[in-house]
């Protein structure tokens, strides 16, 4: 008669059932999420009520609204207590609601508390792409506990949050394939601030795979085409609007920056400078499209480009095939890498910018394969460094520290995505 196998001993269930619970294997794992999100949504109503609210750009905002409201389209004439308008008209059309519902501004307690369901809204957004991406439980506290994310969100009230916010909506639809949905989410996210630019590379390769050369133009046709309408209304001056809410040229100011203050401010406003973070930036993204985000294609980069170039659609099943394998892990690796890749190459970042990096670095982390001890320390020097107010040279170099290694750390942890041991044929490992 076989002998039954004895329960382990008490101390070791216990570790097992919360070594499971932390990685997402345990039945009750499925409530921390709202667990936490509840969490936060009474912790952002006791900041509200309790922190002090600090006027940066929302009276500047109010300001620029007051112009249109009266009637002034012209992008090059509507100015603020901070200086003229650059951004695009989803933020005009976005702000003008608040402008009617706040009495013109002057009801901050009510902006907070808008503000404050759109954080929370956020954060459920990221949540759900996180679950979708079967990230581990363990890296989901480390959304809410951001000092620096809730002032810019109820105690500064940045137009950066909504930018955010469509940001992760279309991540959330592309990662449940609803395509069309996803590329307007993204592209009236980009019509409040051009900073969701530094996704489009990645989306772009995303969209190419999963749907192929045509279908991904489409959507690329529809992103413009939403553009121009939301632009609609400021077409008498088309190149003054152009030149404001798209501006490229812009110059910095050293004072504000957070990332680069280390390197002093002649190297700071140097040409040179500028034109190595360009190269750096491209070349990240080079090297991320060809040795990374290209791979579910199994194909060499060269016949990628040449049939792109000419057109030429895969077969039926090949295609299918690549598209399967783009999954909301592949997603959301890749929009949050070349988002990250961005904001490490970045002239000046300033703090609102916070919002882009903070909810992407939990899960890049994860990605990375670095043991959880040391992506809570990372974590950790990157929110201390993000609250440095004003900025040093030590905390700048840790924000850079931080994105660099960040990425560098992603590049690395996913050499194995889509190679099979012996580096041949199909994947032998597949972001799930």
């Amino acid at each position: 008669m076989a002998e039954e196998k004895s329960e382990p001993p008490r101390h070791i269930a216990y570790y097992r059932q919360a070594r499971d619970l932390a990685l997402g294997a345990h039945p009750l794992s499925k409530y921390g999420p709202p667990l936490l999100l509840l969490f936060d949504a009474l912790l952002t109503s006791l900041i509200i009520s309790k922190v002090a609210y600090t006027e940066i750009d929302w009276k500047a905002y109010m300001e620029q609204i007051e112009q249109y409201v009266n009637g002034e389209h012209d992008y090059t004439k509507i100015k603020g207590g901070t200086g003229p308008l650059v951004y695009p008209a989803a933020h005009v059309y976005i702000y003008w609601i608040l402008y009617q519902v706040t009495d013109k501004g002057k009801d901050i307690l009510l902006a907070q508390r808008i503000f404050g369901v759109l954080y929370l809204a956020t954060i459920g957004t990221v949540m759900a792409c996180y679950r979708r991406a079967k990230a581990p439980l363990y890296i989901f506290p480390l959304l809410i506990l951001s000092k620096r994310l809730h002032s810019i969100f109820v105690l500064r009230l940045f137009n950066d949050c909504f930018a955010v916010f469509f940001l992760w909506v279309a991540i959330y639809f592309f990662q449940r394939r609803i395509w069309t949905i996803g590329s307007m989410a993204y592209s009236w996210g980009l019509g409040i601030k051009m900073s969701l630019l530094l996704a489009l590379p990645a989306i772009g390769v995303v969209l190419f795979l999963a749907r192929g050369i045509g279908p991904s133009f489409k959507q690329a046709w529809l992103m413009a085409q939403l553009q121009v309408v939301i632009a609609f209304p400021f077409m008498s001056n088309l190149t003054g609007y152009l030149s404001r809410a798209f501006e490229f040229s812009r110059q910095f100011l050293f004072k504000w920056t957070v990332n680069w203050r280390f390197v002093g401010e002649d190297v700071f406003l140097s040409r040179e400078f500028s034109a190595s973070l360009l190269v750096g930036h491209i070349s990240a993204l080079i090297l991320f499209a060809t040795t990374r985000w290209l791979r579910p294609a199994e194909k060499p980069i060269s016949e990628l480009v040449g049939n792109a170039l000419k057109f030429e659609e895969p077969c039926g099943k090949m295609q299918h095939a690549i598209a399967i394998r783009i999954s909301p892990n592949y997603i959301l690796t890749t929009i949050l890498t070349a988002n990250a890749i961005g904001m490490l190459f970045a002239r000046s970042l300033h703090y609102q910018f916070y919002a882009y990096i903070a909810l992407s670095t939990p899960f890049l982390l994860w990605r990375s394969g670095m043991h959880p001890i040391f992506q809570y320390a990372v974590w950790a020097a990157q929110e201390w460094a993000w609250n440095v107010y004003p900025s040093t040279d030590a905390s700048s170099m840790v924000v850079v520290g931080v994105l660099f290694t960040t990425v560098a750390s992603v590049w690395w942890g996913t050499r194995k995505d889509f190679v099979n041991p012996k580096g041949e044929g199909a994947a032998s490992k597949v972001w799930t």
